[in-house]
């Protein structure tokens, strides 16, 4: 990494020091300077486990700041500070390895935060051990999962931005996966099981890839994670999957392709709604909500949702639609009382 030159020092002042790193590293407390930050970025040596943030931003002259982290994941949205002010935000953030999709690289070791926005300012920060940090935990495909690359986006990968200091977004969501997949690679299921804790939300959306998947398997196979959440003492969530962007001739989005309904008749939503009715697992109707919205914003308002105009793609979101829907996602976890309000940002 880079140190700050005169010029720099004007524009971004690192004031803080690192405070102990989890319990496993007391030894050793990594150093935080001028040296761990660049004028839009910073790099913490800290070892996989979840960390609170806290960052102030702004300084003499106005400015605009978001900070993402590790793997593309938003983590706070563009804050606008005046001239000559300045305003403290938190965040929680997991770090883990691999930081990214759970089958992708393993990614650079330790916390790295990006600092974004019209004009990044940043004042000052701190990092430390988060010790009593609510956790929410996703399962799912590319429509969640943190994607390497630009211009796709999962909405998990955007869910961190609504959620303050103490609950914390562990992104298992992998490309590609159905229910049949995730449950059969120890790198999935397996290694999401056994980091549930009594208390935790589990967020599951796999549909999109269980094409050829019978409803018996695919109801088997949703019970099975609903189950082995609980036994942990977690807290399982279904969610509906998004929409496809695929439009009838009279502006609706009524049809199989649309709706997840895959080449065997399999409804996927539908086949969700009635686990969640019968075992009483909480449901965040995304198909639902998504649908309303999309077809809301008609053919071409709705392409900036998906990866139309840049790739032809009417299933996967941009950087914009994940994040729209990700607010989705946050406004039926306050509703259905899943998380506190204290601890959900709003606008």
């Amino acid at each position: 990494m880079r140190r700050f030159n005169i010029a720099l020092l004007a524009a971004v002042t690192l004031s803080t020091a690192l405070s102990t790193a989890p319990a496993q590293a007391h030894d050793r407390t990594p150093p935080l300077g001028i040296a761990n930050c660049t004028a839009t970025a910073c790099h913490f040596d800290v070892p996989p486990g979840t960390y609170d943030v806290t960052v102030r931003l702004g300084g003499e002259a106005a400015a605009s700041t978001a900070v993402t982290g590790e793997t593309r994941r938003s983590l706070l949205p563009e804050t606008a500070t005046a001239a000559g002010r300045t305003v403290t935000r938190g965040f929680t953030v997991n770090v883990r390895t691999p930081e990214g999709e759970p089958t992708g690289p393993d990614g650079t070791p330790g916390l790295d935060l990006v600092l974004g926005g019209t004009a990044p300012a940043l004042a000052d920060i701190s990092v430390t051990p988060a010790r009593h940090a609510r956790q929410i935990l996703l399962v799912g495909d590319s429509t969640v999962c943190d994607q390497p690359g630009d211009p796709y986006s999962g909405w998990g990968q955007q869910l961190p931005q609504y959620l303050r200091a103490g609950l914390s977004v562990a992104n298992y969501a992998d490309s590609g996966e159905s229910t049949v997949t995730y449950l059969g690679n120890p790198q999935l299921w397996g290694t999401v099981r056994p980091l549930i804790r009594p208390g935790d939300l589990v967020l599951i959306q796999l549909a999109h890839n269980d094409k050829t998947t019978d409803e018996a398997t695919y109801r088997a196979n949703l019970e099975t994670l609903v189950a082995g959440v609980r036994e942990k003492g977690g807290r399982p969530v279904l969610v509906t999957p998004i929409v496809r962007r695929w439009f009838n001739a009279d502006g609706t989005l009524n049809n199989d392709t649309a709706l997840l309904v895959n080449g065997l008749g399999v409804n996927h939503p539908a086949v969700i709604r009635s686990i969640a009715d019968e075992q009483d697992v909480p449901l965040i109707d995304l198909t639902a909500r998504t649908k309303t919205l999309v077809e809301s914003l008609g053919v071409e308002g709705s392409k900036a949702i998906y990866l139309y105009n840049e790739k032809r793609d009417n299933t996967h979101t941009s950087v914009h639609g994940a994040t729209v829907y990700a607010g989705l996602v946050r406004d039926e976890l306050v509703a259905r009382h899943l998380v506190p309000a204290a601890l959900v940002r709003v606008g």
